[in-house]
């Protein structure tokens, strides 16, 4: 019930938004390649964010 107006991390919402290009990705896989390779170029974008950030808690 607390957690419910907790607001999301800048972690959190980038590991959300990988997982939505990812799931994209694999779902156009089999209807557009090209578009599936554009969804997986984003989500290795936001996965170098991901990565930054735990590095510079680190």
């Amino acid at each position: 019930m607390f957690g419910l107006f907790k607001k999301k991390s800048e972690m959190e919402l980038l590991q959300e938004k990988y997982k939505k290009l990812q799931e994209e990705a694999y779902k156009l896989s089999t209807v557009n390649r090209t578009a599936s390779d554009k969804k997986q170029a984003e989500a290795e974008e936001v996965l170098d964010q991901i990565k930054k950030l735990e590095q510079s808690k680190a």
